[in-house]
């Protein structure tokens, strides 16, 4: 993980980022010469994941019962 003062993480902070989201850097922000901040890829999933999540998992048939109800106990809000 590179280290990056705060003051340069400042200055170059749109490099920073296109290093995170282009070719996965990390890097390790320092102030007065302790570690403040990292700066890293977000972790992802995938929808592949989330439906092997899901396999895994017995469908709880009263839950959707619930939210119905719930639903409909709902009053919509306007907003200006």
């Amino acid at each position: 993980m590179t280290e990056v003062t705060a003051t340069e993480a400042s200055r170059r902070f749109a490099d920073l980022l296109d290093g995170v989201e282009h070719r996965g850097e990390r890097y390790t922000i320092v102030r007065r010469g302790r570690v403040i901040a990292q700066l890293e890829p977000a972790a992802g999933t995938s929808g592949a994941e989330a439906k092997a999540l899901l396999r895994r998992h017995r469908l709880d048939r009263a839950w959707g019962d619930e939210v119905d109800a719930l639903r409909k106990d709902l009053t919509v809000e306007e907003r200006f």
